[in-house]
């Protein structure tokens, strides 16, 4: 598993020679410091290059720790008195677990992770971990979520939590609110205990890349000191298989955020059986981080092994630790010593000699690196000090360690009890204090075993406060610091409430315009955080580059190719545009870390993530449900939005159902203006829920503004003078009116389709005598959330006046049947079908969709303004207010059946 490693078997020629080199080395270290050093050794790997001298790249090394028994810093802390706490920490996280699967109960909960990672967290805890009351303001730490027990138990130690809410987890209704604990790490849950949600698998490493980006943007851009805050991710070797894991790890490197540390527990093992068993994940992951550029510390073996190790004089030891596969150790770690010295040191004779003084005993407890402190303890010593890489911790480690019935076996996520007998075992290897007259009592009584405190004024406990006092406080721990913003008068809303005139403009460019402006504002100018996954030019942002300029910490070191173009192409260290490239992913990260810097940092950013709307809810759903568990805040921008609009793009492009999705996440506020007039008071609703003061004296609530809009070009009308504002923000209001006496219908749309709309009432009335009346859906979506909400009051106050849906309130009292049109699926405007005051029918595009014209794929789907005419007529027929024939005569005048019937109408504004 070593891929082109440094060539240890050449013999040195000159020993004296190269003491001298590394002495001048070692001396350059301590008198000029490790950033000198660094840049001195990339400039002689550079010249070594020049030079022609093979320098190997070192993508992996031997199966053991990085980190030699002589390079060990001195260990700070108490050992023994840590080791009791961990002690106290593993029997209550187990003790929760297992109590919440007790009969009748059976909540579930993870056992295992914690007790194979208490050491790692425990180093951070005592010695690294720096609290919200720090000078630098904190760091930000990412649990892993499976671990949540074990946060929980030390926050009881530290009487955060008290006992009843340790037996009450996973149960955080039954009780009453506040009263539980919720399953993983959930800060929209336990809005004042977590500040990261992390049990989406792959999710906390990609946004703790992007968090750790995200300070030194705030830094570079003078909106806050960040330098002496870092970010801590807590993953799994299994969870490493998710494409987010690794799919940003070069960003890290390539940025150089040192203030980045991963601690990955590689315990070997997945839900069902080894990560890969035929193969070596440490090495795996070692290869790739050094290959991306990141710093690699591996904690394999404990102190127990340095031993052996010096022995090792002929590498008969390292060979062997080299070349046996994860699944052969998973085989150790449950079988006694005598197996262990049979399989693992008995193939050898020079191995079998170097264990000959072990009891059988000593050989089976030889621990993995991952559960000695002191190890652990120098690898985040040495990642603390590390410079200009950001650094993965691989820790070797046991699943469910410290639990017999639990360790390494296959089966171990999925086992939630411990049975009486197996806690007496876990007790006695804790060495606690707990007789078993008291275990059997508290299970008769509760039906569960004890939890554990040694009381306050313990010394383990007297230990721990002290500890995080020293370093600022207990953690994780979330806070709202920021002050409320001064958001921007009315007078910058007004460009776009006066309409477009004669010329067309999309609804994409009215929000990019409105932007520009909010940009220019003094007081929230420098808090917007434009980000797009390299479209800028697509959405007519280009504009803002050599203004805004795009961010990137090293600056622009090279002359653009457009440079003498007005709109050139501009990097800078303070930029203030995040170009994620091809990266949506990365684009929500970064997103989901400007939209709770008001939590993390104190400081209230709006993030502006703009996107080809396909790539949005459909690629990066999970994490835009990240970001509203996270409780963050910000404008997502659906752009290109529609089946029919990008229609040349093809397929994978034909956004038909992101309204839908959208629906699904609660903290999602999702409009589908058709106006720019609109846009404006959306866009200053957004900004007053969700930056500004509540009734309440909150600061903001915890939403995020969904718009999609369109590339397509259409006539902007002028605001009206009665511009029925509450009906923009509720989700519907009348755009015009009928006055004739002839057939009466109602016609609804949102966005692009509120032309077809326009169009199709003209056609009604001048073509077939019907009124119409029009009406602009800004939101299919909110208008059903209310409807819901009215309903389910009304089931819990039946003796109340009952309240009458938003939707129907409007509707009531118009004239003949609903027909609705969007260019979304049927489904969309189907949401508030339950109740519409009348006859309900919808026109929607359902399909798939494909490479056309606008006019020939409104046709194919039967959504375009002819289509609508042919509808409205049926269902006048249907109602009994027209003749059926019309609707005939309809049909087959405009042939809606018919795509090859708009072969020559001509298509308006480009495709993206």
């Amino acid at each position: 598993m070593i891929h082109e490693g440094l060539p240890t078997q050449l013999p040195d020629i000159d020993p004296d020679e190269t003491q001298d080199w590394l002495a001048s080395f070692d001396s350059m270290v301590e008198e000029r410091g490790r950033d000198r050093a660094r840049y001195l050794m990339l400039r002689l790997l550079e010249r070594a290059r020049e030079s022609a001298v093979g320098v190997p790249a070192l993508r992996s090394t031997d199966y053991i720790n990085s980190i030699p028994p002589e390079r060990e810093p001195w260990f700070p802390g108490d050992e023994e008195t840590e080791r009791r706490i961990r002690a106290f920490i593993r029997w209550n996280a187990a003790v929760m677990v297992s109590s919440a699967n007790r009969k009748g109960l059976e909540v579930g909960g993870h056992i295992a992770t914690y007790q194979s990672s208490a050491s790692l967290y425990e180093v951070g805890f005592n010695h690294f971990f720096q609290g919200k009351d720090a000078p630098g303001g904190g760091d930000q730490i990412y649990i892993q979520g499976h671990a949540s027990p074990g946060i929980y138990a030390r926050a009881f130690l530290e009487g955060r939590l008290n006992e009843e809410q340790l037996y009450r987890f996973r149960q955080e209704v039954q009780h009453g609110p506040g009263k539980g604990l919720s399953s993983y790490p959930h800060p929209r849950l336990m809005p004042d205990f977590w500040e990261f949600p992390t049990v989406s698998m792959g999710l906390t490493a990609i946004n703790s890349i992007y968090q750790a980006r995200f300070n030194r943007y705030l830094h570079n851009r003078g909106i806050k000191d960040t330098s002496q805050q870092n970010v801590y991710a807590f993953l799994g070797d299994g969870e490493m298989a998710e494409p987010e894991s690794l799919g940003a790890i070069r960003v890290a490197a390539r940025e150089e955020l040192d203030n980045l540390t991963w601690v990955v527990n590689c315990n070997l093992q997945q839900l069902d059986g080894p990560v890969t068993g035929n193969g070596k994940i440490i090495q795996e992951l070692e290869a790739n981080f050094r290959g991306a550029g990141w710093n690699v510390i591996k904690v394999v073996w404990g102190r127990e092994w340095d031993d052996l190790l010096a022995r090792d004089v002929d590498g008969v030891l390292v060979n062997q630790m080299n070349t046996t596969p994860d699944g052969q150790f998973q085989t150790y770690s449950t079988e006694d010593g005598g197996y262990v010295r049979d399989h693992f040191f008995g193939g050898d004779p020079r191995l079998r000699k170097m264990v000959e003084h072990m009891s059988d005993t000593q050989i089976e407890k030889l621990p993995r690196g991952g559960h000695d402190y002191r190890k652990v303890y120098a690898a985040f010593d040495s990642a603390a000090k590390h410079v200009g890489q950001p650094t993965v911790i691989l820790a070797k480690t046991i699943k469910g360690w410290t639990i017999d019935a639990l360790e390494g076996k296959n089966a171990t996520h999925q086992m939630k009890k411990l049975t009486p007998a197996d806690l007496k075992k876990f007790r006695d290897r804790l060495y606690l204090p707990i007789s078993d007259r008291d275990l059997e009592r508290s299970y008769e009584e509760t039906g569960a075993a004890p939890f554990f405190h040694p009381g306050e004024k313990s010394p383990e406990i007297e230990y721990m406060i002290e500890r995080r006092r020293a370093l600022g406080g207990s953690v994780p721990r979330r806070v709202i610091r920021s002050t409320t913003l001064t958001l921007p008068a009315d007078k910058v809303y007004q460009e776009l409430r006066q309409g477009s005139g004669k010329n067309k403009i999309a609804t994409t460019m009215a929000v990019v315009r409105l932007l520009k402006d909010w940009m220019k504002d003094p007081e929230i100018g420098n808090r917007l955080v434009p980000i797009a996954p390299d479209e800028y030019r697509t959405f007519g942002m280009d504009a803002m580059f050599p203004s805004a300029k795009v961010y990137n910490p090293g600056g622009q070191r090279y002359e653009s190719v457009d440079r003498k173009l007005l709109l050139s192409y501009k990097e800078s260290e303070q930029g203030q545009m995040l170009h994620e490239g091809i990266s949506e992913a990365g684009a929500m990260a970064s997103a989901t870390a400007a939209g709770s810097a008001y939590s993390t940092h104190g400081e209230h950013m709006i993030p502006f993530y703009i996107f080809y709307s396909m790539f949005g809810f459909q690629r990066t759903g999970d994490s835009i449900w990240a970001m509203a568990d996270q409780l963050s805040r910000g404008f997502l921008i659906g752009a290109t939005a529609g089946r029919t609009t990008l229609t040349g793009e093809g397929l994978q492009h034909a956004d038909g159902h992101s309204p839908l999705l959208a629906a699904t996440n609660p903290a999602v506020v999702h409009y589908d203006p058709a106006y720019a007039y609109e846009i404006s008071h959306i866009m200053k609703s957004g900004l007053e829920r969700m930056y500004g003061e509540t009734e309440d004296g909150k600061q903001g609530e915890d939403v995020i503004f969904y718009l999609t809009v369109y590339n397509e070009p259409v006539s902007q009308p002028k605001q009206p003078d009665d511009v029925d504002v509450e009906g923009i923000l509720q989700g519907i209001h009348q755009v015009s009116r009928a006055e004739g006496e002839g057939p009466k219908v109602q016609l609804l749309s949102s966005g692009v389709g509120m032309p077809w709309v326009e169009d199709a009432a003209r056609m009604l009335r001048e073509e077939w005598g019907v009124d119409a009346d029009v009406w602009s859906v800004t939101s299919w979506n909110e208008l059903a959330r209310e409807a819901v909400a009215c309903e389910d009051w009304n089931l819990l106050n039946p003796d109340e006046p009952q309240r009458t849906p938003f939707v129907t309130r409007k509707l009531d009292g118009s004239g003949g049947p609903f027909v609705a049109v969007s260019d979304y699926m049927s489904a969309v405007p189907l949401q508030i079908a339950r109740w519409v005051p009348g006859d309900y029918c919808v026109l929607g595009a359902d399909g798939f969709g494909f490479a056309d014209t606008r006019p020939a794929a409104r046709r194919y789907f039967r959504i375009d303004a002819q289509s609508v005419v042919v509808r409205a007529l049926q269902a006048l027929a249907d109602a009994g207010d027209l003749e059926p024939e019309k609707v005939t005569k309809a049909r087959e005048s405009y042939r809606i059946d018919d795509p090859t019937a708009v072969a020559d109408v001509a298509q308006e504004g480009g495709d993206a």
